[in-house]
């Protein structure tokens, strides 16, 4: 069990764990430059 999982909230899929993490990241990063732009 790798940090990344309990971040990500993938469990016990691995190597899906960082991807999700960044995805996460990566998502909540635009909604936010959107609600600045606004």
């Amino acid at each position: 069990m790798s940090g990344y999982e309990g971040v990500a909230g993938y469990g016990g899929c691995g190597g899906y764990s960082s991807i999700g993490a960044i995805l996460v990241l990566f998502i909540l990063l635009v909604i936010i430059t959107k609600a600045f732009w606004i």
